[in-house]
């Protein structure tokens, strides 16, 4: 995805993979605060990780995986010439241990006198020392381009760092003049928490190259220059008092009036129920990034309703409780073990599920003090991309399916 403004508008260029059909979205906004117009499709099939760049013939070129480009119209809103190979890039010793070459992530921009291409190769996943930051340069948007003689500039090198599969950077510019790389890793033995931005200082070199000065990122960095300290994310816990849907929350892969299932009024946020189970019922999810966490929150199961909290990857794959009007449900290995299902008849009841570095327990509790811990405690540290795919997180969910509807007050996040 690349966020870009140019002559005084806004535009987002999105890889989306529609009905199994890969290509690039643009939507644009003259406030960057919207209202974004429709998706506008590209139609640029098998093409991801777009990046714009305005060449010194002022013309707009958007660069995709491969590394390729093709010329915008002047608006941006539409293509404007065949898509062709751009750049060959650079290649990595072949005993190195990568997932693939997989040459992706083109973003540019102009510094000096050049035109700088950073991409990357190695592929995001597989091997932790998969995936790497390397970079080009040239006098025109059209090439030729020079290799960077200190490629790659970022890597993993060892199973033993602390972030792996670092790479597929942007630069920025920093509010003191400062220069940043933005990037993503995964933490080591947490690629349960999917993909993490990472960030790490550079400098410009005499030869008007630029370097690394980060190390492999296991060590807290300066803040920027001129900036200012603030709390990283935002709060997950809700109280459902607001007038307006939770920023944290969404829906795990949503139909397009999946915002009809939402009521918030009260103190309360009733979600109506879909499909049979969590498989296909669309949970309602949120993205952590803490090592360890707890989360308490309070059902109300209405009519034939069935709902719960869940620790959910994909429709392939997820833990948790549930409960219907009559029985407690429990999950495990995507799926509900018949076998654990328990009478208890319930019509409000809390959950909470403590995850301690990939360890899960659950509890539940009918009268808000006396908690009961659920027999069965999970390892979760296998949920994540190199076993399922789909490049997710496991992240905390919310389910409600069957022909009812669930109520749901005080969602409480802490982390350990």
């Amino acid at each position: 995805m690349d966020l870009v403004k140019h002559n005084g508008r806004y535009f987002i260029y999105i890889p989306a993979s529609p009905n199994d059909r890969q290509t690039v979205f643009v939507v644009w906004a003259d406030n960057i605060k919207g209202p974004w117009s429709d998706p506008i499709d590209l139609n640029l099939p098998g093409c991801i990780d777009p990046g714009h760049v305005v060449g010194e013939d002022g013309k707009r070129y958007l660069f995709v995986n491969g590394i390729r480009r093709i010329r915008l119209t002047d608006d941006g809103l539409g293509t404007d010439g065949k898509l062709e190979r751009a750049y060959d890039p650079w290649n990595y010793p072949k005993d190195w241990v990568v997932e693939m070459f997989s040459a992706e992530g083109p973003k540019l921009l102009w510094h000096g006198q050049w035109f700088y291409l950073i991409s990357a190769v190695g592929s995001t996943s597989g091997p932790p020392t998969s995936h790497m930051v390397i970079a080009a340069r040239s006098r025109s948007i059209l090439g030729p381009w020079e290799q960077c003689p200190h490629n790659p500039l970022v890597r993993t090198q060892s199973a033993t760092e602390k972030w792996w599969s670092r790479g597929h950077a942007s630069l920025v510019e920093g509010p003191g003049g400062d220069w940043w790389m933005v990037y993503h890793g995964y933490e080591n033995g947490f690629r349960t928490l999917g993909r993490q931005t990472l960030l790490e200082p550079i400098e410009w070199t005499p030869d008007g190259w630029f370097r690394a000065m980060g190390g492999d990122l296991s060590s807290p960095l300066p803040m920027p220059a001129k900036g200012e300290g603030d709390s990283s994310g935002f709060a997950l816990s809700d109280n459902f008092t607001g007038n307006k849907f939770g920023v944290q929350w969404s829906f795990h892969n949503p139909d397009r009036d999946e915002m009809n299932r939402v009521r918030l009024e009260r103190g309360a946020l009733t979600v109506a129920g879909k499909g049979d189970s969590p498989i296909n019922c669309s949970p309602l999810t949120c993205i952590v990034g803490d090592l360890g966490y707890e989360i308490a929150v309070t059902f109300d199961v209405l009519e034939k309703g069935q709902g719960g909290l869940l620790l959910y990857y994909s429709e392939r794959m997820f833990v948790g409780v549930g409960f219907t009007p009559t029985l407690m449900l429990t999950f495990n290995y995507g799926k509900e073990q018949h076998w654990m299902r328990t009478e208890i008849p319930t019509s409000n009841v809390m959950i909470k599920v403590r995850n301690d570095r990939n360890i899960v327990t659950f509890y539940y509790s009918h009268n808000g003090r006396t908690w009961i811990q659920h027999p069965w405690q999970m390892e979760v540290s296998g949920m994540h991309h190199n076993v399922l795919g789909d490049f997710l997180s496991l992240r905390p969910g919310i389910y409600s399916s069957g022909p009812g509807s669930i109520r749901i007050t005080n969602f409480k996040y802490s982390a350990l």
